[in-house]
């Protein structure tokens, strides 16, 4: 192998390590490969999976941007969380709670980005309803504007 190949597959290696590494400390156990496949296209994967209860975390890439936002339980109800890298994963900002609910699930959370708009979606599910929120943010993820109830019909509603 000669010296360039064996630096370039040492940082691939090394990424990957990091990013893995970065999940577990979020207390995400599966990585979606869209992450993956925008910070290291040479690698083909879907997942990686990693021991613990099966969890997901949406990721969205942006340029140097990095976003991840997932549900946890941790304080005995769901809440969904956002976390962001502005340095192509070299630092991250405090997490964000999104959601505001205690008698609501929370499911299927999705990230997308594009230049410095950040949206975050995902279900509400209670005993009454079963709807479609947001979360958007047009400062790269620094704050986001109240949560919008995307279901209802005519202008859309801000839940507050």
């Amino acid at each position: 192998m000669n010296k360039h190949l064996a630096a370039e597959t040492t940082t691939t290696t090394t990424t990957t390590t990091t990013i893995i590494m970065i999940m577990i400390a979020l207390g995400i156990t599966t990585i979606t490969a869209l992450l993956i496949s925008q910070l290291m296209p040479q690698l083909s994967f879907d997942t990686i999976a990693v021991q613990g209860p099966q969890r997901k975390v949406s990721v969205a890439v942006s340029g140097e941007n990095i976003y991840f936002a997932w549900v946890t339980n941790k304080t005995g109800s769901d809440e969904v969380i956002f976390r962001s890298s502005n340095d192509a994963g070299g630092t991250f900002n405090d997490k964000i709670t999104l959601s505001n609910t205690t008698d609501s699930s929370l499911q299927d959370v999705q990230v997308s980005a594009g230049a410095e708009n950040v949206v975050v979606t995902w279900w509400q599910i209670n005993s009454t309803s079963d709807e479609p929120v947001a979360r958007i943010s047009a400062d790269n993820g620094q704050t986001f504007a109240t949560l919008l109830n995307l279901a209802a019909n005519g202008t859309i509603t801000l839940i507050e």
